[in-house]
């Protein structure tokens, strides 16, 4: 897929431009930090009404003080394949089939997508550890999240569903959102084995972002609260500042 491909290639280019770690066990630095992270989600609130549970893969990019503060940006891209609600209804013939071009059953693909951005920033609490940069990590953020049911016709041969049309049956929604994260972070010297993991919990005031849907023939305007609780896991890229080297003739 596109995004494994781009996320390998950030790390490749992170990794190439990483010099030689402090030693982190016996100070606290400040250290830019960024890599890649991994959760699986429960839908809660109103979202489970509409959708499964997800997966959710994304970036984030953080700064750690040397006060063990924490400030950053993050962006995931979350995916299930169970949607619970039927956006095609009124093309379907009474067999529960949406007809094609040349008259045969046509093929879909329905599943969810959606985006989650954040603002974040945090603490880390340097307790059960004798590296003063690592321990228990508590973090907040405000951002935006957004979703819709993703249509895709296999066969191309739907003419309801082409183009701006389909856009009338995706439920696109979206709207500020909240995130929390609860766990633990680990910096090591060797600046290799570096991660972090833990509880999540995204909430989003989401509504309709589109002007009409061609089912109901109406308008979607509801406010919602639509939740992910799940648990994370990151690895972790920590920036260190080179060190300088002294030759001697």
């Amino acid at each position: 897929m596109k995004w494994i491909k781009v996320t390998a290639l950030w790390c490749c280019v992170i990794v190439c431009l990483t010099g030689k770690s402090q030693n982190l066990k016996d100070s606290c630095y400040a250290i830019p930090l960024t890599g890649l992270h991994l959760s699986a989600q429960l839908a809660m609130g109103d979202l489970q009404q509409r959708y499964g549970n997800t997966m959710s893969a994304g970036i984030p990019v953080m700064f750690k003080t040397r006060k063990n503060w924490i400030f950053g940006l993050e962006g995931s891209y979350f995916f299930g394949k169970k949607v619970k609600e039927n956006t095609v209804s009124n093309l379907e013939t009474p067999e529960g089939t949406i007809t094609a071009n040349d008259g045969a059953p046509g093929r879909l693909r329905i599943n969810e997508r959606g985006l989650n951005f954040y603002a974040t920033f945090g603490k880390i609490l340097p307790f059960w550890n004798p590296n003063k940069n690592c321990g228990p990590l508590v973090m907040v953020g405000v951002g935006y999240m957004q979703h819709k049911v993703n249509i895709y016709d296999v066969g191309k041969n739907i003419p309801q569903l082409r183009g701006d049309l389909k856009k009338g049956y995706d439920r696109l929604s979206g709207g500020l959102a909240f995130t929390q994260f609860v766990g633990y972070l680990f910096l090591s010297e060797n600046r290799l084995a570096n991660f972090y993991a833990g509880f999540e919990c995204n909430e989003g005031l989401t509504k309709g972002l589109r002007g009409y849907q061609y089912d109901t023939m109406a308008s979607d305007k509801a406010q919602r609260l639509d939740m992910q609780v799940g648990f994370r896991a990151g690895w972790i890229l920590p920036l260190y500042r080179r060190t300088k080297e002294f030759y001697i003739n």
